[in-house]
């Protein structure tokens, strides 16, 4: 089969727990690493499917590569090719099919609970999952639906955590997340500088309990991950 192009913005926002659930599958990936100065592909055709990873920066900068990011989205979406986007990536979703991305009302860094929206998307996507669970969050900005998305899941401190719009997966939070990851954005300087307050927890809280944490997010992204690779490999 053709490869998967994974998408990643920042050395440190790679494919993390993704990379080993293909790797168990034994299916092929390419990283295009957007922060090395990678070429971006002129057409989306290429690749069995679409990931974009997270970052630091925002959908609306005007950095050179984000336009050639919506239009290989909106190719895909054309073409019924799955896509899968992690916050920023989910952003750029967004934006690509006509959202909107901007300020959210607060911060939200560090480990927090969502809910499954009830509906048709959440009963597949979300099947076998508690209604709530825990995931990693770390954005400042937030995305509206698109037209004809379902939502998917909401939290408390950000309304849109998730939405598909036929194979397309976009989610607002993080289910990558490994040990390591959460340690080096903890030990940033972005991490380091973090003030505590109901929606942001400092590296010690990000830190505390992780591997229990990870093991029950892991669970979350097995299930999430599979229903959308199940429409990379139909």
């Amino acid at each position: 089969m053709k490869p998967l192009a994974i998408f990643r913005h920042a050395p440190g926002e790679g494919p993390g727990y993704l990379a080993e659930v293909l790797d168990r599958r034994g299916l092929p990936y390419t990283i295009i690493r957007v922060d090395q100065g990678d070429t971006m592909p002129e057409t989306a055709g290429a690749y069995a499917g679409l990931v974009f990873m997270g970052g630091p920066m925002s959908v609306n900068d005007p950095l050179p590569w984000i336009p050639q990011a919506l239009t290989l989205i909106r190719e895909a979406r054309e073409a019924d090719l799955p896509v899968l986007g992690h916050c920023l990536g989910g952003q750029l979703i967004s934006k690509a099919l006509g959202g909107t991305v901007g300020p959210n009302p607060v911060m939200e860094i560090g480990w927090g609970v969502v809910d499954a929206v009830p509906g048709e998307a959440s009963a597949h996507w979300l099947e076998g999952l508690p209604d709530r669970f825990e995931v990693f969050h770390w954005h400042g900005e937030t995305f509206t639906l698109p037209r004809g998305a379902s939502p998917l899941l909401t939290g408390p401190f950000c309304r849109h955590q998730g939405f598909v719009i036929g194979r397309t997966l976009a989610l607002q939070c993080h289910i990558e997340m490994t040990a390591t990851m959460i340690d080096r954005w903890a030990g940033s300087p972005a991490g380091r500088a973090l003030v505590a307050s109901p929606s942001v927890q400092t590296p010690d809280t990000m830190r505390d309990g992780a591997i229990r944490k990870l093991a029950a997010l892991h669970k979350v992204a097995d299930v999430l991950y599979a229903r959308w690779l199940a429409a990379v490999c139909a």
